[in-house]
C-alpha cells in the first residue's frame, strides 16, 4: 500500500507543474489560438482514452500546433 504522504507529494508536485505550464507567456499567433482551441474543446471533445482534462487539453493544444506548422511531428514508435 502507498503511504498517504507519497500520493499527496506526487499531487503537489503535479499541481506545481500544471500552474507552471499554465502561467507561460504566449510566444505566437499560433500559440495563442490553440490555447483557446484547447481552452473551448477539452469538454467538448471525444475522450476515448478517459484522459484528464489538462492532458485532452494538451493534446489538443500539441495537435493544434503540429497542424499550423509551429511545432514538429512526434517521432514515431
Amino acid at each position: 500500500m502507498v503511504p498517504r504522504s507519497s500520493i499527496a507529494a506526487v499531487l503537489l508536485s503535479l499541481t506545481s507543474y500544471v500552474a507552471v505550464a499554465q502561467n507561460q507567456p504566449i510566444t505566437s499567433p499560433q500559440d495563442a489560438q490553440c490555447r483557446d482551441e484547447a481552452r473551448d474543446k477539452v469538454f467538448t471533445a471525444p475522450n476515448p482514452k478517459a484522459l484528464s482534462p489538462f492532458l485532452l487539453g494538451s493534446e489538443i493544444y500539441h495537435a493544434c500546433m503540429r497542424r499550423l506548422g509551429a511545432e514538429p511531428k512526434p517521432p514515431r514508435e
